[in-house]
This record gives structure tokens, sequence and C-alpha cells, in this order.
């Protein structure tokens, strides 16, 4: 595959007999010629063709069946190892994790394991090269996700799954102008996924479209009772074509680039009906606490034990990054968590008026040597309008939305209460112009 493709393009392929194991491996890039460092692990043929030969087991008629999908390298692949960017951590799993099963087993094949930013604390480092971005090879490609993002965007793979604790999964969709779905938390299970912060992290989906992000959602999703953190989602709809939308005020944003702000309130002009402005004072305050609350020690809780024996292992901002500050006492974690109770209150009476909020993916894009000149300011500004998402307990999907003047890629978030993640969909797809079956 050399451009965007859908997954029904890569299962007709598949059904024409025009894949196989070398013609797999052919298309994924990679080694040498790999500028875009997409990749820590590409699959051999040998590795491609045994999951080929299982797909006598799977039913024919799964949307999946025959597609090739790239895993981010903090997910678990049964028989490859796992670094999650850290080759001194790498294990070999004897088990997939569960998303992984899930896919398989209706047909999916994967090719390989995708390049990420170590111990997907985003935008700090990789010992295997930064990820180069599809669009903009001089900007940064996005978060820890962003060789899941630009495999897909490169048409290497039609999906791939990346992880989204605090928007790895939607900010490299945004600056890769693709779509990027990140689900109620607890609905996709994170069994075999190396943990960032444990009680906020999800599995994502980078696709070209939002159908095929629904096509993922409906095999992946559905409780693990091997995953304590797993829930059982009641999901609730509202009419994809009477949603109500709100968004927030574009000159009251902070750290947002002007041409960003141009785009989004274009974009916020242009939302069907009559869309409702939202206060975003409790949305950003909750967004502040992840990387300025207890969260931080979470990172630390992770990996804390292999921090203390390995300490040179990590990538120097990385390690800065987790090992934090260890001035926050116990007392100030239970005042976090009381603070962050009455903003999701508040998050809930905005939602009271709206379906769906819509607000920018990113406040702007960096290049690439502003990154590397300031890797912590940065990380925390491009948070902005994510980093509240999981702590207030939203499914979101991220989506193209035009570019600036300078041509830069701009992309907005979609974000909906728990359990909305079928209806949101569809509200997206319908923005997009798409056709989304129920």
């Amino acid at each position: 595959m050399n451009s965007t493709s859908t997954i029904t393009d890569s299962r007709e392929a598949f059904d024409a007999r025009q894949s196989d194991p070398t013609a797999l491996v052919a298309g994924l890039g990679g080694g040498p010629d790999d500028h875009h460092r997409v990749w820590i692990r590409r699959l051999e043929a040998s590795e491609i063709a045994a999951h080929l030969d299982r797909l006598a087991e799977t039913d024919k008629a799964s949307p999946l069946r025959g597609v090739p999908f790239a895993i981010k390298d903090n997910i678990d692949l049964a028989g490859v190892p796992t670094t999650a960017g850290c080759p001194d951590y790498a294990y070999t799993p004897p088990r997939s994790a569960t998303v992984v099963e899930r896919l398989v087993a209706a047909g999916a094949i994967p090719v390989g394991k995708t390049n990420l930013d170590q111990f997907a604390t985003g935008l700090v480092g990789t010992p295997y090269g930064a990820v180069v971005n599809a669009l903009q090879p001089d900007h940064i490609a996005g978060g820890s996700s962003s060789g899941s993002a630009v495999a897909v965007k490169l048409g290497l793979v039609p999906f791939a799954l990346g992880t989204d604790t605090a928007g790895s999964g939607r900010v490299p969709a945004a600056f890769n102008e693709l779509v990027g779905f990140k689900p109620t938390r607890g609905w996709w299970s994170t069994r075999g996924v190396v943990p960032a912060c444990r009680t906020l992290d999800c599995v994502s989906v980078f696709t070209s479209s939002v159908g095929d992000a629904r096509t993922v959602a409906r095999i992946a999703g559905g409780f693990d009772e091997a995953d304590p953190y797993a829930r059982r989602i009641a999901f609730r709809g509202f009419d994809a074509d009477a949603t109500r939308y709100g968004f927030f005020d574009p000159g009251e944003l902070p750290h947002v680039d002007e041409s960003y702000r141009a785009c989004y309130a274009d974009f916020a002009e242009g939302l069907p009906g009559e869309p409702v402005r939202i206060d975003p004072a409790p949305f950003l305050e909750a967004a502040a606490l992840l990387y300025d609350g207890p969260w931080l020690a979470e990172r630390y809780a992770a990996i804390g034990c292999f921090l203390e024996r390995h300490p040179d292992a990590l990538h120097p901002v990385t390690r800065r990054v987790i090992a934090g500050d260890d001035s926050m006492s116990a007392v100030d974690c239970f005042r976090a968590q009381y603070r962050l109770a009455t903003l999701k209150r508040e998050a809930e009476r905005a939602f009271r008026r709206i379906d769906v909020l819509a607000l920018p993916t990113a406040p702007g894009i960096y290049a690439r040597d502003e990154v590397e000149a300031d890797p912590f300011g940065t990380n925390a500004r491009l948070g902005t309008f994510t980093n509240f998402v999981n702590l207030l307990d939203l499914c979101a999907v991220a989506i193209p939305a035009g570019r600036t003047t300078a041509g830069l890629p701009f992309g907005v978030t979609l974000a909906s209460p728990a359990g909305s993640d079928f209806a949101l969909l569809k509200a997206a797809a319908s923005l997009r112009g798409e056709r989304c079956d129920p």
C-alpha cells in the first residue's frame, strides 16, 4: 500500500487473493528505507504466514478477515518482544493483549510493532528516533502513539492500535489528518498493555474514516474479566441528526496558535443546529491536574521498580518526567481527587445542555526543533484540550478539520460522556459526510 487505505479496500484485496505474506512485508516499508521511523519491529513473512494460515478458523463474513494492522509497541503481541520504547525493558509475552486477541480472532493480521515515545510519556524521546510526520516532515508527528498514526497515513496498514492516557490517540491523528478514536475508559481491555497511568489508560485506534473506527470498536470492545479496570458499559445514545453541540469561545482559549484559533472558530461556526457556548474553565482545570497532580506519581508506580534498577536505561527526559517531584503527599493526592470529583460534576452539568463538545485537538503544531529545545513545555501545552478527557470519564474521537493558511493540518476532537461511543461516532461521521452504519 502506498496511500491511505480503508478496511474495505484491504478486505477486497484479500478476497481477490492480492495479499500474501511476502507482499504484505514488501508493503510495510522499514529497514534503511524507514525514513519516517514507523517501526520498532516488523513481522517476517513466515510470522505473517502463520496468521494467514489460521484464517480458516475465522468467520468468512468478518469485516477484518485478512486485514493487516499495526500495534503500538507497548501492547503485547504473543511471541514478539514488547519494548515500550526502552530496549532494556523488553520482554516477550506468551499471550497477546486482549484487544489484539479479539482482532486476530476476527481475522485481522498483525504485521508489526510501531515506534512510540518511551513508556508513552509523550514528546520526550525514544532511542528508536522520533517518528516523522507523514505530511510535514519538519513538524512533530504527535504524541506517543505517533508510529501507529503515521503507519496508517502512509497507507502501510488501514488501522493501527495506539494507547491514550493524555491524548496520544488523538494528537497524532490531528497532526496526520486521521481519525483517532479513544473509547470510554474500561470498554476496551488494557490487559497486556504496559501501563502509563493505569487508572486512566485506554487502547485507541487510528483509521482513515470514522466508519473504520466503528468497525474496529465493535470487535475490540467488550468486558474483560481479566482486566481489573474493565467496566460493563451501559451504552447511551442521542439523535445524530439532531445532535446538540457545544463549543468553547475561541477567544477564551489559552496557548492557542492564532492560525489554529481561526480554524477552530470557522469549525464552530459551521456546527449544525444551535451550538451552545460552554465554559472551558472546569475542563482546563481538570486537564492541569494530570501533570500537576498525583497522576504523575501513578506513572512512577507503573515502572518505578524498573527505573530504580536501571536508571540509565531511560531517555533522560523520560526519566525526569517519570521520576517527577516526590514532594506530593498522600493528603495532596486525596485533595486532588476531591477537586476532580467537583470538576466532574461541573462537566456533567455542561453535558446536560449538549450531547457533543467540539474543541481543538491541540492548540497548535510544533516544529521538531521547537520540541527538542523545550520538551516539557511543548508537551504540557499540547495536552491542553486532551488531558481532561480520561479524567472526566469521556469518550472522544479526533477528526481532520482542514488546514491553516500555512498549510499545516488542523483537527478537532468531539467528546461525549462515557457510554456514548457509538452515538458519538455516528455524529462524527455525519459531520464528515460519511455513512456510518448502526
